[in-house]
């Protein structure tokens, strides 16, 4: 079954997945907001600062026209979270009624509430549009490669999931789905922050036991959020939570991650991300997590003692001792059943 599809954002995984579809046999129009990047990818058909050395298909035409997408059979929202609102409402315009939206951004909206970014899409398009939200393990440095991997197609609505599936699985990325949208989105944007920790750890040469215990008990700390945030607890021991979590906090191809390093090593959470040179997601994501734990009265150790570090100036090795020296617990923090001896 081919398709017209139009992939809004022109970055890594933009790129990668417009580079996928079209090895699927769709009709793909890749948009950039940039005339200048609109131009550069134009004429050589590499995105060489991301994705160096894999070549754009001919077949897809690259645009800086908004309404590229207004006859496409299938959007996809491939730009940062901090702009998904206001590119889905410019596209909202145009788009008619059914069209599936699948948005692959991971964060929250913090100018309406930190609000999931699907609720945000939703309110934009009047509910006129399924919201997919495809989330998992997935560096676009290795999917445009061809690389296996898999990834979760989650959605309200059974139908769009499955044609998600339908359109972007082939023999290297295999696409499962699933009903639970929250636990989906809180799981790829709260992963984030567990990240850029991991790479402070790594950052201060912890060791292998230090990071092990950071994204175990960050992980913990993202479920517990999630649940009372209405998601299911077994969707953040699948590909969108521990997953996702797994690979942002251990390759080098994460931007949270290097940036992470960076400040173990000495810089400001800014100058990190200048050295980066693109979107650190966890950054963002980090306030996010920090306001809604304080608002849901949840307790979150881990992102409470990063917030400090990334936006109050805070010392990262005076962060590691709080968190080490907090009261003793039990691992599940309830009361355990002990058996007299």
């Amino acid at each position: 079954m081919s398709m017209k599809i139009t992939v809004y954002g022109a970055g890594g995984w933009g790129s990668a997945l417009a580079i996928l579809l079209c090895r699927n046999g769709h009709q793909v129009t890749m948009w950039t907001h940039r005339e200048s990047q609109r131009d550069y990818l134009r004429r050589t058909r590499e995105n060489e600062k991301l994705l160096p050395g894999v070549k754009i298909p001919e077949q897809i035409e690259i645009t800086s026209d908004i309404t590229c997408g207004k006859d496409a059979g299938l959007i996809v929202l491939a730009v940062p979270s901090f702009a998904s609102g206001d590119t889905a409402a410019q596209i909202a315009a145009f788009l008619p009624a059914g069209v599936p939206v699948v948005n692959v951004s991971k964060g929250l909206d913090a100018a309406h509430g930190y609000c999931r970014l699907s609720e945000r899409l939703d309110s934009v398009f009047g509910g006129r549009n399924p919201i997919v939200v495809l989330t998992g393990p997935t560096h676009a440095e290795e999917v445009a490669r061809g690389v296996p991997t898999t990834i979760l197609a989650a959605s309200i609505s059974r139908a769009a999931a499955e044609l998600c599936q339908d359109v972007f699985m082939n023999e290297y990325f295999r696409v499962y789905t699933s009903s639970d949208v929250i636990g989906a989105e809180l799981g790829g944007a709260f992963k984030n922050i567990i990240a850029l920790a991991a790479g402070i750890s790594d950052g201060l040469e912890l060791g292998d036991n230090a990071k092990a215990a950071l994204m175990t008990r960050g992980l913990t700390e993202i479920a517990r959020l999630g649940v009372a945030l209405g998601a299911r607890q077994d969707t953040f021991a699948g590909l969108s939570g521990v997953g996702d979590l797994i690979v942002t906090c251990t390759s080098m191809h994460s931007r949270n991650r290097r940036a992470g390093i960076l400040i173990g090593q000495g810089m400001t959470a800014r100058e990190a991300m200048d050295a980066v040179g693109a979107v650190v997601e966890g950054y963002y994501a980090t306030n996010a997590g920090y306001q809604l734990s304080r608002k849901m009265q949840i307790p979150m150790p881990i992102v409470e003692q990063l917030y400090h570090v990334l936006y109050e100036g805070g010392d990262a090795v005076t962060g590691i001792r709080a968190l080490m020296t907090r009261s003793k617990k039990d691992e599940h923090e309830m009361e355990s059943i002990w058996v007299s001896q």
